[in-house]
């Protein structure tokens, strides 16, 4: 159906009224016209349709600055649910959260990595029609699917660029036929993204922060968030850190590139590393083939934090790469914060996060105008699949196709 442009006006400003209300908790209509610029009737006005349509309940009286206490507004979380679908090389993780963006539910499986996709994608929408149905989320309350994966993809078409896991995933049509099998719409985006957008909607960060994320599951991504907005690039596969080069007679990438970062920090690489540094990876039992990558890379972040010195020294190599390619992206973006985000640094972010932090403090070209902060992220190795949820409310309800007033 075709948007006329006074109807796609109104649903922008829906999406922005929803969202100043789910930043803020509770909030009046005075100070709802007041942060988002627009006029108390056209307020009143939105607000009752989404009211309407139950998307925004009234919660009581606010405090009184002279006159009559003002109404206070609250999203009703229970109205809408999202799902995000974390498709990672060994693991998938899937979640549902409700309208304000809080966790309901949750799970992880293996045993798609080595399927083809007309058989790996069954398997996976079973997965989340049998999520749906054990909390007992009417059908007609979920807005879509938000589809994480690793890049480079084709965001607007919903294919993977990447022979990743396996080669006839290249330029497969993956949202599309996840749709047809679950008869939802399904957004495909970027797991960095994700995970930079998931910790913004929860309030984990400042609103009004320029941040980076660096998302390390078996691979490295990253993602910058300004004002609110995720830095797309012409492609929509910017910041992809892991591909910078930090070896110039390095090895070629699959990428194209020579000396990437991830071949020197990745998990793939510590494990690698593993096998040839006093044959650790024989005595921590690690896979050869390097099949279950994250469950490896866990097994030596485990042996690093029990006081393992030549796990430690693999790990703490890693970081001193990442600490240099994060110095790059808040030199570059001028951050004020990093996050930390992904299965990896979930393992192994004591040890990451510290030695991270020091070399952006040190080394930082902006150092002396602001300090730059690393955190990990609120969301732990769920970051991404809850991130790619809450991609699809921003983006759903700022088109909710509400009917307009008589």
């Amino acid at each position: 159906m075709t948007t006329g442009p006074v109807v796609a006006s109104r649903s922008k400003t829906r999406g922005v009224v929803l969202n100043l209300i789910r930043a803020a908790r509770t909030v009046s209509r005075v100070e709802l016209a007041a942060d988002s610029g627009l006029t108390s009737p056209t307020i009143t006005q939105v607000v009752r349709e989404l009211m309407d349509h139950g998307l925004v309940v009234e919660v009581g009286r606010g405090t009184s600055t002279g006159g009559k206490p003002p109404t206070l507004l609250q999203l009703n979380p229970q109205a809408r649910y999202s799902v995000g679908l974390l498709f990672e090389r060994n693991a998938c993780v899937v979640v549902i959260v409700d309208l304000a963006g809080q966790l309901v539910a949750r799970t992880s499986f293996h045993g798609t990595e080595l399927l083809p996709p007309e058989q790996a994608l069954p398997l996976v929408a079973a997965r989340v029609n049998a999520l749906l149905s054990s909390v007992g989320v009417e059908r007609g309350k979920v807005l879509g699917v938000g589809l994480v994966s690793y890049g480079p993809q084709d965001r607007q078409a919903g294919v993977l660029l990447t022979h990743q896991p396996t080669a006839e995933w290249l330029g497969y049509p993956i949202a599309r036929r996840l749709s047809e099998l679950l008869e939802l719409p399904v957004l495909l985006d970027n797991d960095a993204a994700a995970a930079a957008m998931g910790e913004y909607w929860l309030g984990a960060v400042d609103q009004h922060s320029t941040f980076g994320c660096i998302y390390m599951a078996s691979g490295i991504g990253g993602a910058v968030v300004s004002g609110g907005e995720v830095f797309r690039g012409s492609s929509s596969n910017s910041v992809e850190i892991g591909h910078i080069c930090v070896d110039l007679d390095g090895e070629e990438c699959d990428c194209g590139n020579r000396g990437c970062l991830e071949h020197y920090a990745g998990p793939p690489a510590v494990i690698r590393q593993a096998f040839e540094a006093d044959g650790l990876g024989w005595r921590l039992g690690l896979d050869p083939l390097g099949i279950d990558c994250l469950g490896d890379f866990g097994r030596i972040a485990a042996a690093a934090e029990a006081g393992d010195a030549t796990a430690r020294g693999l790990i703490e190599r890693s970081a001193s790469y990442l600490g240099a390619a994060a110095v790059t992206m808040a030199t570059l973006f001028d951050l004020d914060l990093i996050v930390l985000a992904g299965h990896s640094f979930a393992a192994a972010g004591s040890i990451y996060r510290p030695l991270i932090e020091r070399e952006v403090q040190r080394r930082t070209f902006a150092r002396r105008a602001h300090p730059v902060r690393v955190v990990q992220s609120v969301s732990g190795s769920d970051a991404a699949a809850i991130g790619g949820a809450v991609l699809v409310l921003q983006s759903e309800l700022a088109i909710l196709d509400l009917p307009q007033p008589d």
